[in-house]
């Protein structure tokens, strides 16, 4: 039977604050009573002015499992109310308000009974999801066949470079769009419907397919799957916009 995780009201301190890329931080916040969380799951963060005003954002978490420490990866929107601060003016020891774990849709479960093969396919910082599905991936010896396609702009840009690069049980192929390595398979440009078709599964072998990034990718990235024969059941999306 699935694990659930019951979501709440959490007071959390920040442990470490470290730069991820030029516009975000990765952040690990010890959270005392977070029940855990499945991988892909994300979380809402609350802040108050001293004058009472709220707001809160979603995240996506990058870790997973039965801890109270909670890692999350947060790019900086310039207009945003909420990842300005997160990413500028946060330090470690401060405390945040979290409520979750959030969303039960946009999850693998490493003891899902399902064999079919996982399909992750990400734009930008929609990466930090699907990183966690994949870290999980790395704790299951008898998991099934994983692939991650990652579409970002410069080696610059790469969400958890370290950690992606020492994947053992995730096939990983990097798309840069602006400026590529020198040893990069692909020369730089936007994801092509060709360039997506040659490195996914294919539909004959029925994957579950995983898609986050900015709406616009995966708007585009859905359509090629469609057009390509996958099923439309077996693809979950998740998209961002621009009010972070």
């Amino acid at each position: 039977m699935t694990e659930r995780f019951r979501a709440g009201w959490h007071v959390g301190r920040v442990v470490s604050r470290r730069r991820e890329t030029a516009s975000a931080v990765r952040l690990e916040i010890e959270v005392p009573t977070w029940p855990g969380n499945h991988a892909g799951s994300h979380l809402d963060i609350r802040l108050t002015a001293p004058d009472g005003y709220q707001a809160s954002r979603s995240y996506s978490i990058a870790s997973s499992g039965r801890s109270t420490r909670v890692v999350l990866a947060v790019d900086e929107v310039p207009s945003g109310e909420v990842s300005p601060y997160l990413v500028h003016d946060l330090v470690e020891g401060d405390e945040l308000e979290v409520h979750g774990p959030l969303g039960r849709y946009f999850v693998w479960i490493p003891d899902d009974p399902d064999p079919a093969p996982v399909q992750l396919i990400a734009g930008g910082s929609g990466v930090v999801p699907l990183f966690a599905m994949a870290a999980a991936r790395e704790l299951d010896p008898q998991g099934p066949d994983f692939r991650l396609l990652y579409s970002v702009r410069t080696p610059d840009d790469v969400f958890f470079a370290d950690e992606i690069a020492a994947l053992t049980r995730t096939g990983v192929d990097i798309v840069h769009t602006r400026r590529a390595p020198a040893a990069a398979a692909h020369p730089p440009g936007r994801l092509t419907a060709e360039a997506l078709s040659a490195s996914i599964f294919s539909a004959a072998a029925t994957p579950r397919i995983y898609v986050c990034g900015p709406t616009p990718f995966v708007e585009a990235v859905a359509g090629w799957l469609s057009q390509l024969g996958h099923d439309p059941v077996r693809i979950r999306t998740e998209r961002f916009g621009g009010n972070g």
